[in-house]
């Protein structure tokens, strides 16, 4: 199916789920499309495995570089990667006013993966649109070197069929809290809230939490708050990158996976700093260099067996994988605290991705000394949002909700190895 295990895998990438990632950000002044094109293109020499197609080669599916302009369009309105329309590349950009947003197949990479790309971009179109000589420090640019920890295996001096199993697995729970998805909400809502850092992270001090296990703990009261006699147990997924966990973080490859946190009934009247205690013991147990060993063993171990299928066989399982629902809400939180030199023309900044396989998803971002979340849901995303907002009242931490809009994010053309013979 794949020549390694390290290396994207496409066929994660379905109509129900398409595995889409992005990065939005609102600049200080109206977006010209013309340069932002001119960026894009731009950087294609520095980064050239964003600007890839899928290809079906042997008994593989793979992705080869996409000659054709990456697609920067003026609207808000979605796309399909890997189709006519986005010139079949898996990564495309839009802009409208003073908003431009990068999507990209998150089958290639991950937040942290990407967020150098997305700088970089910054840096080139706002050099040109500023006219100001930036201190290049920081950056990926053009002319560059590529080094081989960036695109190569992120795990080449690891013994991985050495590794044995961590003292701790988190046994899971498959009957876990799931909220009911009404007709007139199905294509969801995402909406952009901005937190003060200064008293996110005092809370966080005082009540023995982190920005993710916080929030995780919120989202998980909220849902109680909706329905408080539910018994079954609301889970929260972390997402964890093994890259940084293991020491390699110069890859843009996509290694992230999850820590569970449960909330069972028996919790639902914890306060709030208990409530985190307890789930900062889960995710620490979890987010260990042993575990994230352990994982890599078996995601290799599964590649090499799918590697001697045919390939529809391999498509139709990872299809039927990802597929599966893995938990109630999703929090992420890539670390994006400064653009350097670039951050006094950013007023907000989003990462974006899709709650496919948990009810709510909750992405976060730190810069200019705010936390920025789009929260996204399509299960009663306005009782959600109050819901939430009821949850955040009790932790005095004042809350703006700066846009409500329904989900936008590009889906990827995907039907069988058909959509991907190019």
């Amino acid at each position: 199916m794949k020549t390694a295990y390290y290396e994207p895998t496409i066929c994660m990438c379905t109509p129900e789920n398409p595995n889409t990632m992005g990065v939005c950000v609102t600049l200080t002044e109206q977006v010209d499309g013309a340069l932002l094109q001119r960026a894009v293109e731009r950087l294609r020499e520095r980064f050239p495995y964003f600007y890839v197609r899928a290809k079906v080669e042997d008994n593989n599916l793979i992705v080869v570089p996409n000659p054709l302009p990456v697609i920067v369009r003026n609207t808000w309105e979605p796309i399909l990667l890997n189709s006519e329309q986005a010139n079949y590349h898996m990564l495309a950009f839009k802009y409208e006013g003073d908003r431009l947003c990068a999507e990209v197949c998150h089958s290639i990479t991950d937040g942290a993966g990407f967020l150098p790309y997305f700088k970089s971009l910054l840096y080139c179109y706002l050099s040109e649109a500023t006219r100001q000589s930036f201190d290049p420090t920081g950056f990926r640019l053009p002319g560059e070197a590529i080094p081989e920890a960036e695109t190569g295996d992120p795990f080449s001096k690891l013994d991985l069929d050495a590794v044995e199993e961590p003292f701790y697995q988190k046994p899971p729970v498959t009957d876990f809290y799931r909220l009911a998805k009404t007709a007139a909400d199905a294509e969801g809502k995402t909406f952009y809230l901005r937190l003060p850092e200064a008293q996110v992270m005092r809370y966080c001090r005082e009540n023995d939490g982190s920005p993710n296990v916080l929030l995780s703990v919120l989202l998980a009261r909220t849902i109680r708050r909706m329905d408080p006699d539910s018994d079954k147990t609301v889970t929260s997924v972390i997402a964890l990158d093994h890259k940084a966990q293991l020491g390699s973080r110069e890859s843009y490859r996509m290694f992230v996976d999850t820590a569970v946190v449960d909330m069972p009934k028996a919790q639902a009247d914890y306060d709030i700093m208990k409530a985190c205690t307890k789930a900062r013991g889960q995710l620490m147990l979890q987010a260990q260099p042993e575990n994230s060993l352990y994982t890599l063993k078996t995601r290799k171990l599964g590649f090499e067996k799918m590697q001697q299928l045919p390939l529809q066989m391999c498509v139709d399982l990872v299809k039927k994988s990802i597929g599966q629902a893995r938990g109630t809400v999703s929090v992420s939180y890539a670390d994006s605290r400064s653009f350097g030199p670039l951050d006094g023309y950013i007023r907000e900044l989003y990462l974006l991705s899709e709650p496919s396989v948990t009810d709510v998803m909750c992405e976060v971002a730190c810069i200019n000394h705010s936390f920025f979340l789009a929260l996204c849901t399509a299960c009663e995303p306005e009782a959600f949002l109050k819901a939430f907002l009821a949850e955040l009242d009790a932790t005095e931490i004042p809350c703006d909700v700066l846009r409500a809009e329904p989900y936008h994010l590009c889906g990827v053309r995907y039907d069988g190895l058909k959509g991907v013979i190019l």
